[in-house]
């Protein structure tokens, strides 16, 4: 039985504390979505089209996949540490580029070297099942997504006030400055976790026909993309809807985020209550419904003429509850399946989840248009929300069992 590694807060020497580990996913969530509000400001100053821009959403998703990929295996074979201090030195990099760059072209290469910033993500639920047993890891991860969901609540906000102020280009001296911060707590207080290295870099990636062998990883990995892809159908298709079709400010655009955001962070808390109590299926199962009913909500609404910012935002807050109340647990699964390769099941589960994630987004973004108003969008994540019932449903019937 896994033992739970001691943490004490500014001791390297010990497993990290919980604040640091909702610190480094805190700050891939913020860097994802902090400067969306910003996005027809910055397609207007670049001179380009607003489908242009939405690359730096949709394309940030689709590369932030590929380095799960490496992300994964890296820290199996030389530890979680040093891959997370180099991640926060290459975000800090390219911040800097992001920040003075004067082309799309620029700024598009600039964002997508960003992505290194998933490894936060990646490895806080690596070092999470480094430390405790898997009930008790969905239960720890509800309550490291709890509180990493205060960090991005408040991104789009921050970033509509920052970009009416300052300009777009302050949302990236906002990133720059908490990717510093970040690497300043992450070098006293991240302490390694990962006590059985791999022996090669290669050997992680043979490791790979293991866990896609593993019905029960598919099932988890297809529970989390679909359940996450609601999400990413909305950050892609959002900004236009409010934006464009609804005529809101970047400020009151961002502040409309926080609906989704405030019941993802209530169903996190849930999470990290009952996960263990409840079991991670039960959990899984009972947020899809919850999110389905939230995705279900606004369709009803606009096919009944209430068609206003309110009856599209609104229940938003049911969507994000649905998927605090899943996502804590399908980590959970995904890591779990080998927990050996941990940090492998994390990154290409979340490669997986992420390239899902950058093709709704994407067609999100290409199937809306003045004409067709936001339910094209809805229709997209009530979709989302369906399949995601499905793969928890396979889970009860797939062969195989978590240690």
């Amino acid at each position: 039985m896994r033992v739970q590694q001691v943490s004490r807060f500014l001791d390297r020497t010990t497993a990290p504390h919980i604040v640091s580990l909702v610190a480094i996913a805190g700050l891939s969530a913020l860097t994802m979505n902090i400067f969306l509000p910003a996005l027809p400001a910055m397609a207007s100053d670049l001179g380009v089209d607003y489908d242009r821009v939405q690359i730096l959403v949709s394309g940030y998703i689709a590369m932030t996949a590929l380095v799960q990929l490496v992300i994964g295996p890296l820290s199996d074979r030389y530890g979680r540490r040093p891959v997370m201090l180099g991640a926060l030195g290459i975000l800090i990099a390219a911040s800097l580029i992001c920040m003075i760059a004067t082309s799309i072209e620029i700024l598009t290469i600039a964002r997508m070297v960003q992505t290194a910033v998933v490894a936060g993500l990646v490895l806080s639920r690596a070092i999470i099942r480094d430390m405790v047993p898997m009930d008790e890891a969905a239960s720890m991860i509800g309550y490291v997504t709890m509180g990493m969901t205060l960090i991005p609540m408040i991104g789009p906000t921050l970033g509509g006030l920052l970009s009416d102020n300052f300009g777009w280009r302050s949302n990236f001296t906002a990133i720059l400055v908490a990717a510093v911060l970040v690497l300043i707590l992450v070098h006293r207080d991240l302490g390694e976790t990962n006590r059985q290295k791999s022996g090669s870099f290669s050997a992680q990636f043979r490791a790979w026909p293991r866990l896609l062998a593993s019905p029960r990883f598919w099932g988890y990995t297809m529970a989390g993309t679909f359940t996450s892809g609601a999400f990413f159908a909305f950050l892609g298709g959002a900004p236009f809807v409010g934006g464009t079709l609804m005529g809101l400010t970047p400020s009151m655009l961002g502040l409309q985020f926080m609906f989704i955001a405030a019941g993802y962070i209530a169903g996190n808390y849930l999470s990290g209550r009952y996960a263990r109590r409840l079991g991670i299926d039960m959990m899984m199962l009972v947020g899809g419904i919850v999110a389905l009913a939230g995705a279900a909500i606004p369709i009803v609404l606009f096919l009944q003429g209430f068609v206003s910012s309110l009856a599209f935002f609104a229940p938003q807050v049911i969507v994000g509850f649905g998927n605090g109340l899943s996502l804590p647990s399908t980590n959970a699964g995904i890591v779990s399946v080998r927990p050996e390769l941990a940090g492998s099941a994390s990154g290409l589960g979340g490669a997986i989840t992420m390239g899902g994630g950058a093709f709704v987004s994407w067609l999100a973004s290409r199937i809306l248009s003045i004409e067709t108003g936001a339910m094209p969008l809805l229709l997209v994540m009530m979709a989302c929300c369906v399949l995601a019932l499905v793969a928890v449903l396979f889970l009860r019937i797939a062969p195989g069992e978590e240690r």
